[in-house]
């Protein structure tokens, strides 16, 4: 997991699994930017290929912290990515939770701030 700043955004990038063993990480990761002042956050997950309910749930309480802060998440979930398709965006899609989440093609989508979101 790595993270670099773009602007006014801090990009988080996940790769592998996202996992009971690899959510925490996320987690932490989330509120370390979250504190360092950084409330506009991407999330790039477009290189993971398995996410399971403790990976959702940190996505979840991601939104909910950065919303706290007026802040603004977005989540990188392309169609095609992390072999055949991005996991993550099936998973939500199929949990219900798709909608809840501004989610994005690509980076550079994510990062320009006229570009429409593809949820919902």
């Amino acid at each position: 997991m790595t993270g670099v700043e773009r602007g006014e955004w801090a990009v988080l990038q996940v790769s592998g699994e996202l996992d009971l063993m690899t959510s925490p990480v996320l987690r932490q990761r989330v509120h370390d930017a979250v504190a360092e002042g950084h409330h506009s956050l991407v999330v790039d997950l477009s290189e993971v290929f398995f996410c399971d309910s403790s990976g959702v749930g940190v996505l979840i309480a991601a939104r909910r912290l950065i919303r706290s802060c007026q802040g603004r998440l977005r989540l990188i979930l392309p169609d095609r990515g992390a072999e055949d398709g991005s996991h993550v965006n099936r998973v939500l899609g199929a949990l219900g939770v798709r909608r809840l989440f501004d989610v994005r093609p690509d980076v550079e989508s994510a990062l320009g701030e006229d570009a429409d979101p593809l949820s919902a």
